[in-house]
């Protein structure tokens, strides 16, 4: 049975292994033929739909007071700008999650540490966010020459969470491998905070890169912006 979309997160069981602080975050998101997602989701998940489509989102933002498995913030290594390309899947018990189809990160650490623990696509690249008044801009260059990306976004007034919204964002867990098997990690975090938002300019390689081409070559369908939540994640479940 397909399990609610719920603005509130439901309580983690069991104690938290991770956590991390997401600030300054701009959601764009695009929507696209559900057809075109099923392939590049892991096995045992199936695309997720609101009003008929999937959704791929373009997600940059600031990651920092990061901890691990009961750690104190670790110091410099925890904190950097991330963006990841994320689309959304259901498994088969209901349960609704992100699918990350890559996260580009600057810290190489943290990089290797993610990819070993969580099996996560994190890749090293060159991130960077800048701030003028309710303006932002985020950068990334993938080491090695690969794709490249440059969002510039200007946040609005607040606004309250709709049926989209929370589709788009209210997401308590994410799915990814380990091992043979499609695992289930959920997350925790208050209610996001959300304000409308205005694209100003995106130059984007990475939806492309991650099995989308075309998608960014036209407006988002959805553009918000939260000033962010501390989240934090509860144990792998394959069941």
């Amino acid at each position: 049975m397909l399990r609610p979309i719920t603005h509130d997160a439901p309580a983690l069981e069991g104690r938290a292994i991770a956590s991390q602080r997401w600030s300054d975050l701009t959601f764009l998101h695009w929507r696209v033929p559900s057809a075109d997602v099923a392939p590049l989701l892991p096995a045992g998940i199936e695309p997720d739909e609101f009003d008929g489509t999937s959704w791929v989102g373009l997600i940059p933002f600031r990651l920092d007071r990061a901890t691990l498995f009961g750690s104190p913030p670790v110091p410099y290594l925890g904190s950097f700008v991330e963006i990841n390309v994320r689309l959304y899947g259901v498994d088969f018990w209901g349960r609704r999650g992100v699918v990350f189809r890559s996260l580009e990160a600057s810290r190489l650490a943290a990089v290797l540490a993610a990819r070993a623990a969580f099996r996560l696509p994190y890749f090293w690249s060159r991130t960077r966010m800048q701030r003028e008044g309710r303006s932002f801009g985020y950068d990334s260059q993938r080491h090695g020459g690969g794709p490249t990306s440059m969002v510039r976004s200007r946040m609005g007034a607040p606004i309250r969470s709709g049926p989209l919204a929370d589709f788009l964002t209210a997401r308590w867990g994410l799915f990814t491998r380990r091992g043979a098997k499609t695992v289930w990690l959920p997350n925790e975090h208050p209610p996001w905070q959300l304000h409308a938002a205005e694209l100003l300019d995106l130059r984007d390689d990475l939806v492309a890169a991650a099995g989308l081409p075309g998608i960014v070559d036209r407006r988002p369908d959805s553009v918000l912006f939260s000033p962010g939540v501390t989240t934090r994640f509860g144990a792998p479940r394959s069941d």
